[in-house]
């Protein structure tokens, strides 16, 4: 059948007043999204009109739970237990669900937002609290983490469907995780898309301190807050196009 992946965007990130991203354009060439869920960014209003969108053009949606730092766009580190992890969870993907369920759509996946995602890699307990969290949900979402890191093998000895996600716009470090940038500097869009086709043919790419590893995934993650994402997601899928990769939803990898 030939390769396939998933592009997923972060999106209803706007709240009040203020808004991030251009989720109305990125819908159009993505096929995942996850939603913000009103602690790192989003709100009721934006989570229902992110959800309606995403039916409309057919996309799936995702929940995407931060710590509650609305001022640092969930992106400051937060020393939290196992038991608060948990409580986190189920509050923002319970709220994201019900918005799902009101417009008749499936909640398709749960990913982490920003230091949430970051502090999990190492963080155990941590991680507890957030697969014994999803495992409430019936059915149950897919977990998205980094491959064959901590999480990911652990929601796999759990039971937890798991999709692993590579990342265009952000670099990576020697050990196979990723920067994590509080504000998006400007980026080579041909160089963004070739690594993207290197990590979805050949598996591998180029680190910040020039060396090279192997990458594995199924979902290519672009980031809404980004402003040239829309320009960027529209590069890859020519690219993938070109090159006869399949994009598909998460649920259709697993």
């Amino acid at each position: 059948m030939g390769k396939a992946i998933d592009l997923n965007c972060d999106m209803g990130e706007s709240f009040g007043i203020y808004k991030i991203g251009n989720d109305q354009e990125m819908m159009k060439h993505v096929t995942s999204i996850s939603i913000g869920c009103g602690f790192h960014a989003g709100d009721p209003h934006v989570m229902r009109e992110t959800v309606a969108l995403a039916k409309k053009y057919g996309v799936a949606v995702g929940a995407h739970p931060g710590y509650p730092d609305l001022i640092g766009f969930g992106r400051r580190k937060l020393e939290i237990s196992r038991q608060e992890a948990a409580d986190y969870i189920l509050y923002q993907v319970g709220a994201l669900k019900a918005f799902c369920e009101a417009s008749e759509i499936k909640l398709q996946h749960v990913k982490l937002h920003g230091e949430f995602f970051q502090m999990a890699w190492t963080n155990e307990d941590l991680v507890k609290g957030v697969l014994e969290a999803i495992q409430v949900f019936k059915p149950q979402p897919i977990f998205v983490a980094l491959h064959n890191t901590m999480p990911f093998e652990m929601a796999k000895s759990m039971g937890i469907g798991v999709i692993g996600e590579l990342y265009a716009d952000l670099d990576y470090l020697p050990d196979g995780t990723t920067t994590i940038k509080k504000v998006h500097g400007k980026i080579d869009i041909q160089e963004t898309v070739a690594k993207v086709v290197k990590m979805v043919l050949e598996g591998k790419v180029q680190t910040i301190d020039g060396g090279e590893i192997e990458v594995k995934g199924s979902s290519i993650c672009l980031h809404g807050d980004n402003p040239q994402s829309p320009e960027i997601v529209q590069a890859i899928r020519k690219k993938l196009d070109k090159n006869d990769i399949r994009i598909a939803p998460m649920e259709k990898h697993l």
